[in-house]
């Protein structure tokens, strides 16, 4: 079978649903493959604002969300630096976005995910599951369609003038658009994780927040989901792999154990035997980007693209974010607002910025983290951060930095500048949020609050200026570029 599509989107996670339906939202045409049956599992279950009050906004679901029963939390509390207490970081830095717009959510994958897929269809996508795209179709130096098998095992075709690969990290198809993954040496770490039937909880008003602790091998999560259900996640360097691949779960159990600030919170608590957090789970090496996020007729987007360490949960925003400037530009093309290399043009520079400007605020804030006796720790220092790292580093960020040689003094300045702001906190007092006014802070979550006050206000009220020098503007209805 062969159909015509305007868009295919290949992939029904947060990053899939959002291209698809901002782009049906202009009334274009859009399929949406996806391999799985929704609802499904899928870690990465805090979120940030920008996505909570703006993207939901934006596709129309932030009711359904609010419905949903989700955990709201405040912001992160963090046991890491040279402090010994744990500090907070908070979402209400910024008096244009009122409470409960300052708060963010702790989120079961499987039923937010199912949210934003069910709306992309009541949206007009044409949404069809357990379909595995098999490659694209290419014809004069362009991606032209895809070909995918249903669950019966019958092959199609189908042609469309974009292709938008959200199929995440295991990807079949993203090394179409060119160039290679490149994985960070800085954040080539591992992650084992799985969850508890409950814990201890985070005095009040903070009891949603998630807590990140960082001990000799590594750091831990733990993301309140529900009463009853924890997170609880390692993050350590790549030396364990082979324990980790030997017994998972003895090595969980372990580094819980090595920590005592998480551990205290579990005592006496069982591990969760409910369906699907019943399983002790491992991802690898998951800091990498794209040397290309676009070609003539493909964009990737969410995990196809890129991802980086989760400590502040950045991976969702990412995403859709990035989703979001696909969906814009796609949208430019398709009404002939601007030409197709413009606009593909300013996707890849916006969303390379984004995913830069976190980067270089994780390297700072695991500078943050001194134990002179940590191999893991030493290795993440940003005077540790080597030539290959640096080039790597100045080739993301193009424009942002001057040259290689702008690398090092940059991330020494920001690492500087978070540390001094998280060392103010303890005598700020309720009425000043030093990290509002650290640089890094307000460059890393700029497009956040951006996002957030064009869901609430039409548009950024002062930050009107595009991120990247010579950028295009936005439509009026927040859907596409103009020239």
């Amino acid at each position: 079978m062969t159909e015509t599509f305007d868009v295919v989107v290949v992939g029904g996670g947060p990053a899939g649903s959002t291209a698809a339906t901002v782009v049906a939202m202009r009334g274009h045409r859009v399929m949406l493959l996806e391999k799985e049956t929704f609802p499904r599992y899928q870690i990465g279950e805090s979120l940030l604002p920008s996505t909570v009050h703006g993207i939901c906004r934006i596709l129309g679901v932030t009711d359904e969300v609010g419905r949903a029963g989700f955990t709201v939390k405040n912001g992160g509390t963090f046991r890491w630096g040279r402090n010994p207490e744990p500090w907070r970081f908070s979402f209400a830095m910024s008096p244009r976005l009122p409470e409960p717009t300052s708060t963010a959510l702790q989120v079961e994958r499987a039923k937010f995910d199912h949210i934003l897929l069910r709306n992309a269809a009541r949206v007009g996508v044409d949404v069809r599951e357990q379909c595995q795209v098999r490659g694209v179709i290419e014809a004069d130096g362009r991606v032209q369609g895809v070909e995918y098998t249903d669950a019966g095992g019958a092959r199609h075709t189908v042609h469309a003038r974009y292709v938008v690969d959200a199929s995440g990290n295991t990807s079949r198809i993203h090394g179409r658009v060119g160039g290679s993954r490149v994985y960070s040496d800085f954040f080539r770490n591992l992650a084992v994780f799985g969850y508890f039937a409950g814990g201890d909880r985070l005095p009040q008003p903070n009891a949603g927040n998630i807590f990140c602790a960082a001990f000799d091998a590594g750091w831990l999560w733990y993301i309140p989901l529900r009463d009853n259900l924890t997170s609880v996640g390692a993050v350590v360097s790549a030396e364990h792999r082979a324990a980790v691949q030997g017994d998972p779960r003895a090595v969980w159990r372990s580094m819980i154990e090595a920590c005592p600030e998480i551990s205290s919170k579990l005592v006496g608590v069982p591990v969760a035997t409910e369906q699907p957090y019943d399983q002790v789970r491992v991802r690898k090496d998951y800091s990498y980007w794209k040397q290309s996020f676009s070609s003539p007729g493909m964009l990737l987007v969410g995990d196809a693209a890129c991802f980086v360490d989760p400590v502040i949960s950045s991976g969702v925003h990412l995403a859709t974010y990035g989703a979001l400037l696909a969906a814009r530009s796609i949208n430019a093309c398709l009404d002939g607002a601007v030409p197709e290399q413009r606009s593909l043009a300013e996707f890849e520079a916006r969303y390379r910025r984004e995913y830069a400007l976190f980067y270089e605020f994780l390297m700072s804030f695991y500078d943050m983290q001194s134990d002179e006796s940590s191999y893991f720790w030493q290795a993440k220092r940003v005077t540790a951060v080597d030539a290959t790292e640096a080039a790597a580093f100045a080739e993301l960020v193009g424009g942002l930095v001057p040259g290689e040689a702008g690398v090092g003094l940059r991330l020494t300045e920001s690492a500087a500048d978070l540390a001094g702001a998280v060392g103010r906190l303890a005598t700020a007092g309720d009425r000043h949020n030093p990290l509002a006014a650290a640089r890094t802070v307000g460059e890393t979550f700029r497009q956040g609050r951006n996002l957030q006050e064009e869901a609430l206000y039409g548009g950024p009220l002062d930050d009107t200026e595009p991120p990247v020098p010579g950028g295009l503007a936005l439509a009026k209805d927040g859907l596409g570029w103009i020239a």
